[in-house]
């Protein structure tokens, strides 16, 4: 296996880890699922170009489309959750109470 994707692996193997481990703040989770998704997007960018496939181009693209929606999406939940909660700690979320 070659230096790059041990790299890329680790990277995405780590930031999973790291979303395992730390609970604490919504944030922390937020950092970790972007890195994941960045990591996952340098593997499918450098896939192609190893491999000279040219159908398997335009993958990346709609991956990291898909990433800035999550991001997106998931600073709105951190905005919402601390404007009613008054942190971001994630025992205070609790999805049973009404």
């Amino acid at each position: 296996m070659p230096l790059t994707h041990l790299s890329f692996y680790s990277a995405f193997a780590l930031s999973g880890l790291g979303l395992a481990f730390h609970r604490t703040h919504l944030i922390s989770a937020l950092l970790c699922l972007e890195s994941m998704m960045l990591s996952m997007y340098i593997i499918l960018s450098t896939w192609p170009a190893e491999n000279q496939a040219t159908t398997f181009t335009l993958m990346p693209i709609l991956m990291l489309t898909f990433s800035a929606c999550e991001a997106g999406t998931g600073l709105a939940m951190l905005v919402a959750s601390t404007r009613t909660h008054g942190s971001d700690h994630l025992h205070n979320l609790n999805m049973l109470q009404c």
